[in-house]
């Protein structure tokens, strides 16, 4: 989609970044301005460019990382931890390095869950999270701290249900072991029927599915089941609801916040609980059809993508206009 929103500036801002993750990168990537993205020759980790998985518009350009430097750029946006320590010292100008930052933390701390102190301590960085859980849990030091919520843009997909199983959708879940749940969606998987998609999912039949076919895919089965202990509030849980999927998810991190028992999904943390409304909506249409309708609400009003690219275009417009009026 485009959105409609009028930017401050007479021509589109020009974003440098890599591709972490290519979900939140194309979400993101709809906003009104432009975004770069470094590639090498062996595409390697954080050096894809824009790679092949998603459907990326002509406002996402991939530059070779030994150009980057001859690049005018407004804004350095870091995702990852490396971005921040290694990659900028290999690819940017000294003047580059003076450009205004932003660091996205898309993770909430995986040391001590409240005590850790965030890596980054330049306070000219602005440091934005993806959910309020993230932003309570970790410690920072930084003076401008942010939060802009996740913002979903799907093609027009309804809810079917045909398949009488759940779904659930994590890459590489079996390596990612407690904190993803693998060992709940095991457990659960021995008394109601479960399908695992992603990258390193093919031990239980299904792979990865590409992301535009994906809520086509997704839209089949009976209830979508997010059984991660301790992460962000996963992109593939907006989408599932976007469609208006029942949400089955534990009571941690931001779900609780999202996910309301018997309207829009079930949430807890007693496993039997989960189980037993699971068998509830395999089994009954008529409780299924009033909370596919309340979750499709509900992901509209918490994860419009307008609202989403509206407020990165502010926090970026905002980063810019401190740095023209420092060097006024």
């Amino acid at each position: 989609m485009e959105t409609l929103n009028k930017s401050y500036f007479s021509k589109p801002l020009r974003i440098f970044t890599w591709n972490i993750h290519g979900s939140y990168l194309y979400y993101l990537s709809k906003g009104l301005y432009e975004i770069y993205v470094p590639y090498n020759d062996k595409r390697t980790d954080r050096y894809i460019g824009r790679g092949e998985t998603y459907p990326y518009g002509e406002n996402v350009m991939e530059v070779p990382a030994e150009e980057v430097k001859n690049i005018n750029f407004d804004i350095i946006l870091y995702q990852a931890d490396e971005n921040y320590f290694i990659d900028q010292y290999d690819l940017f100008s000294e003047e580059q390095l003076t450009l205004p930052k932003i660091y996205i933390e898309h993770d909430p701390p995986w040391g001590h869950p409240t005590d850790t102190m965030h890596p980054v301590t330049d306070k000219d960085i602005t440091l934005v999270h993806v959910t309020h859980f993230n932003r309570l849990m970790w410690n920072s030091s930084l003076p401008d701290v942010r939060v802009v919520t996740h913002g979903v843009d799907l093609p027009p997909v309804d809810y079917k249900g045909t398949i009488k199983k759940g779904l659930v959708v994590i890459n590489n879940l079996p390596s990612r072991g407690r904190m993803l749940g693998y060992d709940i969606f095991k457990k659960i998987r021995e008394e109601v029927p479960l399908d695992l998609i992603g990258m390193g999912a093919e031990e239980y039949g299904i792979g990865e599915v590409l992301h535009h076919d994906l809520p086509e895919f997704m839209s089949q089965y009976s209830f979508f089941f997010h059984p991660i202990r301790y992460t962000s509030l996963g992109l593939s849980l907006c989408e599932a609801m976007m469609i208006g999927m029942p949400v089955v998810s534990l009571a941690t991190t931001e779900a609780p916040l999202v996910i309301k028992n018997g309207y829009n999904g079930y949430v807890h943390n007693d496993l039997d609980y989960l189980i037993d409304k699971m068998k509830i909506l395999l089994s009954i249409e008529s409780v299924r059809c009033p909370i596919s309708k309340n979750a499709r609400n509900t992901a509209k009003e918490l994860f419009d993508i307008n609202r989403f690219v509206r407020e990165w275009e502010e926090v970026f417009e905002s980063k810019v206009r401190v740095l023209n009026s420092q060097t006024l």
